[in-house]
């Protein structure tokens, strides 16, 4: 069994205590490749020291749209100088986040597009972001003509119409621990619409553990439980969810 984790937070400091070993568990899993996912300038920079520590972690660099008040010009070309390292795999997560006022929506779509042009200049696909702010997403990919890069529209959180849409530019779908809940009927039937091709596993660690691990801190080892939904839901073997998602996920990143 293989299993490829294409979105991670392995840097936060809730793995601080045990991140080695927690990091070496996963590998002797069958859990490997892993991505770590940028989401501030400062995290984006661990990232690079990170993925020269462990041989099987990749990452990506970017600004999560909660974090870029104070965003200039000159982090751009940091992001592009960043990028050029071979287990840099894409930009990201970038996008827009309206269920908090915290942060100008004017401003996050300034960022998100100066982004979308970082990804562009250095031909590597995004990782995007979008809570609460399904159209603005859509309108600025189409404008910008961001299915040129391609990526993942990370942790999948509207219908089926909207999933269309992505599916139709070529973007994968990142499907995580919320599959599994009880209530998350509008995920299950984007799951079950996509074809399983088009479908990426992500934990999204240490945030969204799948049942029944929900509250509690998430890792990568809980991967298998979104499988397992994900078969359930597809009516296939699970084994055939693991190898498809791998494959996928290697397409996604270009590796």
């Amino acid at each position: 069994m293989r299993i490829f984790e294409t979105h991670a937070h392995y840097d936060d400091e809730w793995f601080d205590e045990d991140r080695d070993e927690l990091i070496n568990k996963m590998c002797a899993n069958g859990i490997s490749p892993i991505v770590n996912i940028g989401c501030s300038m400062e995290n984006s920079r661990h990232i690079i020291e990170m993925i020269k520590t462990y041989d099987f972690i990749y990452g990506t660099v970017g600004v999560h749209p909660s974090d870029i008040r104070n965003l200039t010009e000159t982090d751009m070309e940091e992001l592009k100088q960043m990028s050029v390292d071979d287990k840099i795999l894409a930009i990201g997560e970038i996008g827009l986040d309206y269920h908090y006022d915290d942060v100008d929506k004017e401003k996050q779509k300034y960022w998100f597009i100066r982004q979308l042009y970082v990804a562009k200049d250095v031909d590597l696909p995004v990782v995007i972001h979008s809570r609460d702010a399904a159209k603005d997403t859509l309108d600025i990919i189409k404008s910008e003509h961001a299915n040129a890069t391609g990526g993942v529209i990370h942790c999948f959180s509207y219908g089926k119409e909207l999933a269309r849409e992505y599916l139709n530019m070529g973007y994968y779908i990142g499907v995580g621990g919320v599959v599994t809940f009880k209530n998350a009927n509008k995920l299950k039937e984007v799951v079950e619409y996509s074809p399983l091709e088009s479908i990426v596993l992500e934990t999204d660690s240490p945030y969204l553990a799948p049942e029944p691990f929900r509250g509690k801190r998430n890792c990568s080892l809980y991967l298998t439980h979104i499988a397992e939904q994900i078969a359930k839901i597809k009516q296939v073997p699970v084994e055939k969810v693991y190898d498809t998602t791998y494959k996928n996920a290697e397409m996604l990143y270009r590796i």
